[in-house]
């Protein structure tokens, strides 16, 4: 065969080993990553041996087997790029943070703890040469989480020590990665170890990764959106991403590709989780646990096929010296787990680390395709002595095979002995309550559906069991609350009201219902709440939710530009993303109440229920405070957003009824493709975003007020000239109760809030206050306050006097208006508050004089 024939027919075989292992790993409760170890020795050796037998057809297909025709490079230039981009797109980087510190020091600190450890042991007791010891050290650094994930996912080992593992293995391999590549070029110069010199080497590497791979993920981010939805567009592109990263960083910077693409990928998946809609989010992982299955499993089965040829020169002496790395690798990772990692959890850098989490951890430490591939690239390598290849070829096989036939296959038993398969005390009770409510929404179900189908009642009766009634009765009073404390309690159902508040918001996503730059706010926020749930129960939660209804740094910006440089599109943008951040929280706050009551009340109780509906009704009224604040200040705008959003929850509930129609077989193909293009573009003209305005001029603003009505245009020009502006901070008081009134207030943007004794008072754009007192003289009835950030136009009492004393016809219209509206409001003729609308600014004289000064 042709070579490119011959690398056809290898990878077809492979991946037909590799389907027959994965159901055969299931059914033998074996971890996949053993046994599919275990085969790739096999089909080594006996395609090895079948080579002696003296039939050409049999060589035929043995021989490209025998001898792979991949070399160290296809290793680590075509399959680890893919495997460990999908490590690093498949783990939440919010949920590491917690554990940051911990998973740093395994996979950093640890990775040159072995190293050295494992070199100057070699060095010392055998005598192997320090740069060749420090070399093998840093390749049996390496972890595979697979098969211990695996097991962990199996037994149902807790979360964090999941996390903790495969945190460890994603930074692991490229901190190792790093630390070879600066030996193996200390090795192949045929200088001496430096360690100075080496971390120097590796730092730059490192960091020049993590921030190349910083920003690739960024830009790439940023071409998500004008990829127009298309699904394959979006999988095509993220497949390009850790081959143009990897290479450039490698070829190009000179820094570590494998650093840059777990760094990429991280960025990328916190990118795209709120970038792409969540049906495309899910296709793209699908398809990435599809290759990256595809690339862990061929570069695994490839390197243990290989594992014979490495063997090739193992000698007796070879089982101390493998003994001895045995030994050194375990001691050193103990060292860190045991030694190292309470000294973060002294310094609360962390939680503490249970010695069951550790013992774990130390033990489930297994090697695997990386270490082999890495072991290939020496063997390789023709600058490298033989006698050093063969070393290391021999000690790091020998090393991979008894962590995944001892470590591996003793893994599971551990964990058993160690009590980490069972739940929790927490978990156990939350664990009966929900099966048993489970369980008496199952017979209602089941019950329902015999009489709907008219089957025979007592079939029901005996899929349940009769005693079905006392067992969930029994369940619910199996003292959930003994188990459970109330802040216990109280944090689960915060957790769960911010685990629903989330989806709740990505259903808006995959509705398309909300601006994608709305959709990662309000992502970003939730997830901070949810964080503070869990890290400071109601505390957390509660300042968290208060921190999400504060101006964002980008708005404090755009304002900053719009006031000091007139430039308005980025405050512009700003207040339209918060105002439409603010309409969807308050609707997914009032469905929290709903998910409260119905879900939660079963579960936790009517008391913890009610104390949490307290925090919810606490959340819905401060978003409707900064809304209504919004909405004066911008009701058209508002207005508009709201028609949006309705018009675009009609256009998704029509393009569900024409599938539905579809499906149901009502329409044919081609009238559905039809009325989905019409629906497609309907839906782009609703999107098109309504301009916003930040202010009216300021005679127009003049022009509303009825004390200011009678002045002819000159006449209000003139005055419009001895307005200042002045920007007003969020919840800043502009006026006090009690002060003698000097200015007269124009809101040009904003709104404030009169503070009454019985009531508040709300004005908005375009309306006055203080003008009362400053025409009577009479001092300050109330206080005003700023209800965000506002644009104030304020005219002093002396200019004012001196425009009326200017012009005795405006002035004398002027008193004969105040004269008449302070009659007004002694007789109580006037309306306790002014009239709400969103579409249009109240008149000024809707409000008594003594709710405006």
């Amino acid at each position: 065969m042709t070579s490119l024939a011959t690398i056809t027919f290898v990878i077809a075989a492979l991946l037909v080993f590799v389907s027959l292992t994965q159901p055969a790993a299931e059914r033998l409760h074996l971890p996949y990553t053993v046994l599919l170890a275990v085969l790739g020795v096999a089909i080594g050796g006996f395609s090895s041996a079948v080579l002696y037998i003296p039939l050409e057809a049999l060589n035929a297909v043995a021989a490209p087997l025998a001898n792979l025709p991949f070399s160290a490079s296809v290793f680590l230039v075509v399959f680890l790029p893919i495997l460990l981009f999908h490590a690093s797109l498949t783990i939440d980087i919010r949920e590491m943070a917690a554990d940051a510190a911990p998973i740093l020091l395994l996979a950093i600190v640890a990775v040159f703890v072995a190293a050295l450890g494992v070199g100057f042991t070699l060095h010392l007791v055998a005598g192997v040469p320090l740069v060749v010891a420090l070399l093998l050290g840093a390749i049996v650094a390496t972890t595979d989480p697979a098969a211990v994930v695996g097991i962990f996912r199996d037994l149902g080992a807790p979360a964090r020590l999941t996390r903790l593992v495969e945190g460890e293995s994603l930074l692991n391999d490229a901190a190792a990665i790093v630390l070879f590549s600066v030996l193996l070029e200390m090795l192949t110069n045929g200088t001496s170890a430096d360690i100075t010199e080496g971390l120097m080497r590796f730092a730059g590497d490192f960091l020049g990764g993590i921030a190349f791979g910083f920003v690739g993920g960024r830009l790439f981010g940023a071409i998500l959106p004008f990829l127009g939805g298309s699904r394959l567009a979006e999988v095509t592109l993220s497949l390009a991403l850790p081959y143009l990263i990897y290479l450039t960083g490698e070829e190009v910077l000179q820094i570590s590709g494998v650093v840059a693409v777990v760094s990429a990928g991280l960025t990328f998946s916190a990118i795209g989780r709120a970038r792409l809609p969540p049906h495309n989010w899910a296709y793209l992982e699908q398809v990435w646990d599809q290759t990256g299955f595809w690339a862990g499993s061929l570069i695994f089965i490839s390197a243990s096929i290989l594992t014979p040829k490495l063997m090739a020169d193992f000698h007796l002496r070879d089982l101390w010296l493998l003994l001895v790395l045995i030994v050194a690798a375990l001691v050193c990772r103990g060292l860190v787990l045991f030694g190292m990692l309470p000294i973060l959890s002294a310094l609360r850098l962390s939680q503490s680390v249970s010695n069951a989490f550790k013992l774990t951890i130390t033990w489930g430490g297994l090697r695997g395709a990386v270490t082999l591939a890495l072991a290939l690239a020496v063997t390789e390598n023709p600058l490298i002595d033989p006698a050093a290849q063969g070393l290391i070829a021999v000690l790091a096989t020998g090393f991979v095979l008894w962590t995944l036939l001892v470590n591996g296959l003793t893994l599971r038993p551990l964990i058993r002995v160690l009590g980490l398969d069972r739940l929790s005390p927490v978990n156990q009770a939350l664990r009966d309550k929900i099966v048993a409510l489970s369980l008496a929404e199952v017979h209602d179900a089941v019950k329902e559906t015999a009489e709907a189908y008219e089957l025979p009642s007592d079939l029901a009766a005996s899929l349940i069991g009769s005693g079905a009634g006392a067992a969930e009765e029994a369940a619910l009073d199996s003292g959930l609350e003994a188990a459970i404390t109330n802040r216990d309690q109280i944090m689960i159902g915060l957790v769960a009201l911010a685990n629903h508040e989330r989806r709740l918001i990505l259903a808006h996503h995959a509705q398309q219902t909300v601006s994608r730059p709305a959709i990662e706010r309000l992502l970003r926020n939730t997830n901070l709440i949810l964080d503070g749930a869990k890290a400071e129960g109601r505390l957390g939660y509660k300042h968290a939710a208060r921190r999400a209804l504060r101006f964002s740094s980008s708005f404090r910006l755009g304002h900053l530009l719009h006031r000091r440089l007139g430039i308005d599109w980025l405050l512009q943008r700003q207040i339209s993303i918060r105002l439409e951040t603010l309409l969807v929280r308050g609707l997914v706050v009032k469905e929290l109440s709903r998910f409260n009551r119905q879900r939660l009340g079963p579960l936790l109780g009517e008391r913890i229920v009610r104390l949490l509906g307290e925090i919810i009704a606490a959340r819905s009224d401060a978003t409707a405070r900064a809304i209504e604040a919004l909405r004066l200040q911008y009701p058209e705008h508002a207005t508009a957003l709201q028609r949006r959003f309705l018009k675009q929850t009609g256009l998704r509930l029509q393009l569900s009824l024409f599938g539905e129609l579809f499906d149901e077989g009502l329409i044919g193909r081609e009238l559905h493709d039809a009325l989905s293009r019409e629906h497609a573009a309907e839906r782009r003209r609703t999107q098109v975003h309504h301009p916003l305005d930040l202010g009216l001029r300021t005679e127009d603003l003049i022009a509303r007020v009825d004390v200011f009505s009678a002045l002819n245009a000159t006449d209000l020009k003139a005055l419009a000239r001895l307005f200042r502006s002045r920007l007003a901070l969020p919840e800043e008081t502009i006026i006090r109760k009690g002060d003698r009134g000097t200015q007269v207030f124009l809101i040009s943007s904003g709104a404030v809030e009169v503070v009454l004794p019985h009531q508040n008072v709300r004005l908005g754009r375009g309306e006055f206050f203080g003008e009362m007192a400053l025409l009577s003289g009479k001092r300050r009835q109330a206080d005003v306050v700023s209800l965000g950030y506002c644009r104030l136009l304020v005219l002093t009492g002396t200019d004012f006097r001196r425009f009326l004393k200017a012009r005795p016809e405006a002035k004398a219209e002027v008193y004969r208006i105040v004269r008449a509206r302070t009659l007004m409001n002694e007789r109580g003729l006037l309306p306790a508050t002014p009239p709400a609308s969103a579409e249009r600014t109240f008149p000024p004289a809707t409000a008594p004089a003594v709710g405006r000064e």
